[in-house]
């Protein structure tokens, strides 16, 4: 065992919720990397992928997957970078961007989010096991909901080793459906490349967009995982294993399965696999259980993981008691069906989070100039960037179809967040902390 992992399981805070993490218990650049790039090489990606490939053509489309995670990686790269060199998780960050009451709005409000992609993961679960296996609903999300609790209670050290499983496992399983694909299809893997695709729904900016958009949330909580690397250098590292590679990966495999001929319903089901993995006997078919469970699990862990740290941060709890108390109340929500009505929802706050993460930037690179206002405990000027931001997003989203909406409110926000700043505060000649006006 090395030295980081002992001093971790010696700790008495065990996952260092309400304070940085300490040089003698970050994690190896491995260890750290395999957290980040084993969530986005997921099933729910390949559908995405399958869906871009479709309307866009595979050349297009990989285009189109490519600068969405060259956009991601500029983004989640250096909120990692940030929590690399800190040690702080997203709370700490939030703490330091918005203020120490400030951040309980954004804090809460992100936590609970991903709570929501979570109980969405365990839905999934049941209704995957169903439709493919023929299990009751019920009983697969129920299954599913435990395996996910148990894995986010261990803490970072289980998303490693999840990772390390789930990113080769996908592969292989990915790997055989694209076998059978092929031979489904008709077609060979160079005709894949001149697959000019059928629909016209998506246009190309708005493929970009649904790559940024898919970890919008959780890329701006990437302080929770990047905190554990070693410095800032690692952590840019560890982001960049998801975003661009494991990723994209994950979407041009979805793409593939499409271009090939080899998707039941790509319309709607993009580059959704696993129905390929079927009907081919009963180690394949035991394989492709587990890996609906390691894969799903594994972003189901890690929304819970943002949740329960996130929330730690609010409280005097711990993230183990509140991984099992939060899991429990989105497996409750997912197993009663309401899981199904929430994804359009939860997409629709992923337009207002990219501000979130131009604060946090903007705040970290001006701190060192400026000592920003502070108002009984909130900094007015970051709660105003993001909610401009936020706008200009939404305006976007709605009076400019086809744009990047997060692109356009971490744009406004950065741009609100350093002029309001420059305009209002008082430079740091000295070393007095924040200007802080009590409340009346």
């Amino acid at each position: 065992m090395s030295a980081p992992d002992k001093s971790i399981s010696e700790s008495p805070t065990g996952e260092y919720e309400h304070e940085p993490v300490p040089a003698a218990a970050r994690r190896s650049l491995l260890s750290v990397s395999a957290v980040w790039a084993g969530f986005p090489m997921c099933l729910g990606n390949a559908v995405f992928g399958g869906l871009i490939v479709y309307n866009q053509g595979m050349m297009r489309g990989f285009w189109a997957i490519l600068l969405g995670n060259l956009l991601l990686f500029g983004y989640v790269g250096t909120l990692s970078w940030i929590a690399g060199n800190s040690g702080r998780n997203f709370s700490l960050q939030a703490e330091a961007a918005f203020g120490r009451r400030g951040r309980a709005v954004v804090v809460g409000f992100l936590a609970t989010v991903v709570i929501g992609w979570f109980s969405y993961q365990v839905g999934l679960t049941g209704t995957t096991l169903q439709s493919v296996f023929g299990w009751n609903p019920l009983w697969g999300g129920l299954l599913g909901a435990v395996i996910y609790i148990v894995i986010t209670a261990l803490g970072i050290r289980a998303l490693s080793v999840i990772g390390m499983i789930g990113m080769p496992l996908f592969l292989v399983m990915a790997g055989v459906a694209l076998y059978f694909g092929l031979d489904k299809g008709g077609q060979s893997l160079s005709h894949a490349l001149s697959y000019s695709g059928q629909g016209n729904g998506l246009g190309f900016w708005a493929c970009v967009g649904i790559v940024i958009a898919g970890f919008a949330d959780s890329g701006t909580m990437t302080a929770d995982f990047t905190r554990w690397a070693k410095d800032g250098r690692s952590g840019l590292v560890a982001a960049a294993s998801a975003f661009p590679f494991a990723n994209t990966i994950a979407f041009l495999i979805g793409g593939l399965v499409v271009a090939i001929g080899g998707a039941d319903d790509p319309a709607s089901n993009g580059g959704a696999f696993l129905g390929l993995l079927t009907g081919h006997g009963g180690l394949l078919t035991g394989l492709a259980v587990l890996f609906v469970l390691a894969n799903l699990g594994s972003v189901a862990a890690h929304c819970l993981y943002n949740g329960a740290v996130g929330w730690s941060g609010l409280t005097p709890l711990r993230m183990r008691t509140l991984a099992v108390l939060l899991g429990a109340v989105g497996s409750f929500v997912a197993l009663t069906g309401i899981w199904s009505h929430i994804v359009n929802w939860l997409q629709l706050l992923g337009v207002i989070v990219p501000p979130i993460g131009a604060v946090l930037i903007v705040g970290q690179l001006l701190s060192k100039r400026v000592r920003p206002l502070v108002v009984a405990g909130v900094q007015p000027i970051a709660f105003a960037a993001w909610a401009i931001g936020a706008l200009a997003a939404a305006v976007a989203h709605y009076q400019l179809p086809g744009s990047v909406d997060a692109v356009v409110g971490f744009v406004v926000a950065a741009l609100v967040q350093a002029g309001l700043t420059f305009a209002r505060t008082v430079p740091a000649a000295s070393a007095e902390p924040a200007v802080e006006i009590a409340a009346a």
